[in-house]
């Protein structure tokens, strides 16, 4: 199967860098015109002006004219397997009633867990199949995955086997996270390091059975402290896991520096981090992960200080934090214009944080988020002339045609298949 991309009105191959785009080298973009793809058995063949490829014989061709193309967008954080939704909710969020005090009152989190240990794995299947279908609407190709609406043995593993199915069926490429450690049940009230403990007895399961690559924990007031994290994590590693960090959400206790410390691939959320705890991310290896999606849908909080964290040298990636609870959303394009009218980054910068530093927080840095010859061929075609359009025209679905490994998932009017 070959397929022809032509006449290419503005193409982003977000090629410029090896690997994570760090600080100011976020603000430069290259771009090309006139160009064409040429796409074999899933794979980018080349890449090249347009009248050096036209004539080449193709299954099928596509005439770009006057469209945007881009990598398909990586989505590096979700709690994409979840039983039952929370609109009921939305009237204490009305109210003003903070998310914590939700939480007390057996909602939030706790309440998805309910659902999620009476739901069966086809109920939790079908619903994360039809999730991951309007993600990909949206241009999305690559999607981490995460557990932690059960924090018991059953229900997480149940989570992450329903995560590696749905990885296995849908077309989109799903990353699992091992996220135990989201919140502290009944059970747990008094004594949340046997909940830790419970946990991360899993993790040689986990590991055996390729449930999961990262290990992620929610490091916040009312959850699980720095040193219980620290603990937990660093047990993760000698696992062999990757980790991960809820870090800075709602109050600053210091994860953002734990998970520099730490080395993890990622610190998400960051909204309250310090001033050292910016600096010394941007002197790390860690992507700092902003969900703007989740503060907006709050309607409370500050945004996360991008600006600061990409002047101090951070590598910034952007997720629309998909949940039942504070942010219920699977467009990452609305998540594009908050970051531009929130949080004030530049459109270069959000597209490489969609793209390449997306990709490498859930480590796929080497085969998602650009396009290059020999990668797979996760390409977005948009109705629009330039990137800078997506985040300025917010609230809409810009895309016309969705690829992944070379096949049309979806075309504008519908999925493909």
């Amino acid at each position: 199967m070959r397929i022809l991309l032509y006449q290419i009105g503005q193409l982003l191959t977000m090629d410029d860098h090896d690997g994570p785009v760090r600080g100011k080298a976020m603000q430069k973009l290259s771009t090309y015109e006139g160009y064409a793809i040429l796409i074999e058995d899933g794979k980018v063949v080349r890449i090249a002006p347009s009248d050096e490829l036209e004539q080449v014989t193709a299954d099928e061709k596509i005439d770009c004219r006057g469209k945007l193309v881009t990598p398909g967008i990586v989505e590096p954080h979700t709690h994409l397997v979840f039983g039952g939704s929370r609109e009921h909710e939305m009237a204490l969020k009305q109210q003003g009633v903070p998310y914590l005090e939700i939480l007390k009152q057996g909602g939030g989190i706790l309440s998805t867990v309910r659902s999620t240990r009476e739901a069966s794995e086809k109920d939790l299947y079908d619903k994360a199949m039809f999730h991951l279908d309007r993600m990909a609407q949206f241009g999305i190709t690559t999607v981490e995955a995460k557990s932690g609406y059960g924090m018991d043995r059953e229900t997480e593993l149940k989570q992450l086997r329903v995560a590696q199915k749905v990885n296995q069926d849908h077309p989109l490429e799903v990353v699992l996270t091992f996220l135990g450690a989201h919140a502290i049940t009944e059970d747990y009230r008094d004594n949340p390091d046997a909940l830790l403990d419970e946990m991360a007895k899993m993790f040689p399961q986990i590991k055996e059975e390729s449930l999961a690559e990262f290990v992620d924990i929610f490091t916040e007031t009312g959850v699980f402290t720095v040193e219980q994290s620290r603990r937990y994590l660093n047990e993760a590693k000698k696992c062999g896991f990757d980790i991960k960090l809820h870090a800075d959400e709602i109050d600053p206790l210091g994860g953002t520096e734990l998970a520099v410390e730490l080395g993890a691939v990622s610190g998400d959320h960051l909204a309250v981090a310090t001033d050292e705890g910016i600096r010394k991310l941007g002197q790390s290896e860690t992507i700092g992960v902003l969900l703007p999606g989740t503060i907006f849908y709050l309607g409370k909080g500050d945004y996360a200080r991008a600006r600061t964290m990409i002047e101090a040298g951070a590598a910034i990636a952007l997720s629309t934090d998909f949940n039942p609870g504070s942010s219920v959303t699977e467009n990452i394009q609305l998540i594009m214009s908050l970051a531009a009218l929130k949080m004030k980054m530049t459109p270069e910068e959000i597209w490489y944080a969609v793209t390449t530093n997306a990709a490498h927080a859930i480590n796929r840095g080497d085969t998602a988020g650009k396009i290059i010859e020999g990668n797979q061929g996760d390409i977005v075609i948009w109705d629009a002339p330039n990137y800078q359009y997506i985040p300025y025209h917010y609230g809409v679905n810009h895309v016309n045609t969705v690829m992944k490994a070379g096949r049309i998932l979806y075309q504008r009017g519908g999925l493909i298949g």
